[in-house]
């Protein structure tokens, strides 16, 4: 399978010329063949554009999200769409399941290759250290995994990453491959592939973690977007420019890896 990260370049609070620049991205993911293409976290909106997050928040059934869903489907790829705002209390309206009946998440939705939400996962770890994230949001309270071209997807974004027993639990549900839609910005770039060739060494899977290449005022996301196969080695990465990141996947790999190396087998229960 062909996976291409999208790392896009965003102007805060601009969520329509946002889109523009990902439907560009997918567009020419696809021609070179992708068969999923990965966004980054908040997009639309700008990480960092707190004060348009209620602006510009809907619900799943909303223009944006809507106007995802028809990408994946025009080009016929699978398409995490990064993530958006979402309006819980119109979610619920709507008659999806939400984590609360009013207030913001952050929310990734899984297209399918028809444009079908074939998952939602809402960002369950709210960044705290002086941000406006766990002010403003509410955190999600569901893992799932999704099946796409043989592999078993699974999503969590950008501070989850810090949270290794979510990534234990995604890959005990059966999780072949994990993406991470982020907005992580400088100075912590050592954080950033540590952690994330970690989940993917101590998982025994594929995690390929989408950045931005966006600037805020004085903050400036980082980018270096990658693709990390099941023993950490990474398979395609990036600068901190607009890019896209594209590599070839096995789902065999992750079989062969942990027949080859049984980690999990040794694993004891906590004294």
């Amino acid at each position: 399978m062909i996976l291409t990260l999208a790392q896009l370049d965003q102007t805060a609070g601009d969520v329509n010329g946002n889109l523009k620049r990902a439907e560009r991205a997918v567009a020419d993911a696809a021609e070179r063949g992708a068969d999923l293409v990965a966004l980054p976290e908040l997009f639309t909106v700008g990480y960092f554009a707190f004060d348009s997050y209620a602006r510009e928040a809907e619900g799943l059934h909303g223009p944006t999200f809507s106007r995802l869903g028809k990408l994946a489907d025009e080009y016929n790829v699978g398409l995490l769409a990064g993530s958006h705002v979402e309006d819980l209390e119109a979610s619920a309206d709507a008659g999806y399941d939400v984590p609360d009946d009013d207030g913001l998440a952050n929310t990734a939705v899984f297209f399918d290759r028809s444009g079908d939400q074939a998952a939602v996962y809402r960002k369950h770890h709210l960044f705290g250290y002086e941000s406006a994230e766990s002010r403003l949001l509410t955190p999600g309270n569901v893992l799932e995994t999704v099946p796409f071209e043989g592999f078993e997807v699974g999503m969590t974004t950008c501070y989850d990453l810090r949270f290794p027993e979510l990534y234990r639990s995604l890959a005990e549900a059966g999780a072949t491959l994990v993406l991470v839609p982020s907005a992580w910005p400088y100075p912590r770039v050592e954080h950033w592939q540590t952690l994330t060739r970690a989940r993917a060494i101590e998982n025994l899977c594929y995690v390929a973690s989408i950045n931005g290449a966006a600037e805020f005022d004085e903050t400036r996301l980082l980018g270096r977007s990658t693709v990390f196969d099941p023993w950490g080695t990474p398979l395609a990465s990036s600068g901190d420019e607009p890019t896209l990141v594209t590599a070839e996947i096995d789902s065999d790999r992750v079989a062969e890896v942990r027949a080859e190396f049984p980690a999990w087998a040794d694993r004891r229960e906590s004294l």
